[in-house]
């Protein structure tokens, strides 16, 4: 966690927070994390 946190540009309380059940966490937050992750994400 410490290192997708990292690679995402947010802190590791931010994101445990985010991913939190009720975390509610921002669409931009989403997108940091999946490509930290090494993933993409797509919208049709």
């Amino acid at each position: 966690m410490t290192e997708v946190a990292k690679q995402a540009g947010v802190t590791r309380a931010s994101l445990y927070k985010s991913l939190a059940e009720g975390g509610n966490p921002r669409f931009e937050t989403i997108v940091k994390i999946v490509e930290a992750l090494g993933c993409k994400l797509v919208v049709s």
